[in-house]
């Protein structure tokens, strides 16, 4: 009986197709990053401001927004996340990595977004997190989204920018020099110097 387990397993094992299994490994290091990085953003410290303000003179207000800032959030909402997994999806297929520090694209990605703005996962969670301040009508979480948003104006040129400089070298630089850090182009970038 303990042979024919065995035998099932190797069987089992040997139909694996290698690229199925490198996915499978590449979407647990993106879930991972989600769930730890823009998770933490616009879940868990949205949740625990909003249950700290309550009842406070900053509480959030649990009445039903008006129908435009509903629909405001919800179009906002929706950008936000349809940008965060596009521009995640492409560091995964053209980058070899994940948004997340601990494991970055090992090749440089200007693609999509990317030709119009150099951080466009960090405006995906800045929309993201105004959304969430305009359906809650929550001033705290407007003012968490600034200090998101500060927080990041300081990170990326002192931290973020020099190790990109870093991996990616001369290529970088002739990105940075042509795409903007904050505010998207109103054109592609074509790549060309």
């Amino acid at each position: 009986m303990g042979a024919t387990r065995r035998q099932s397993r190797a069987v089992i094992a040997a139909k694996i197709d290698p690229a199925t299994e490198n996915m499978t490994t590449l979407n647990w290091r993106i879930v991972r990053a989600v769930i730890i990085l823009p998770g933490n953003a616009l879940v868990i410290i949205p949740l625990i401001i909003l249950w700290a303000s309550a009842g406070t003179a900053y509480t959030h207000r649990y009445s039903v927004p008006t129908e435009f800032s509903f629909w405001i959030a919800v179009i906002l909402i929706l950008f936000g996340l349809t940008l965060s997994i596009a521009t995640s999806r492409l560091f995964v297929k053209f980058g070899d990595g994940t948004p997340a520090p601990w494991d970055p694209p090992k090749q440089l990605v200007i693609r999509g977004p990317y030709r119009y703005v150099r951080n466009p996962m960090i405006s995906s969670v800045l929309i993201s997190l105004t959304a969430e301040a305009i359906y809650f009508q929550s001033w705290p979480l407007l003012v968490w989204m600034s200090t998101f948003l500060l927080a990041n104006v300081i990170y990326f040129p002192l931290v973020e920018e020099k190790g990109l400089v870093a991996r990616f070298g001369e290529d970088y630089k002739v990105y940075q020099a042509n795409v903007p850090r904050w505010l998207p182009r109103l054109t592609p970038w074509s790549g060309h110097r």
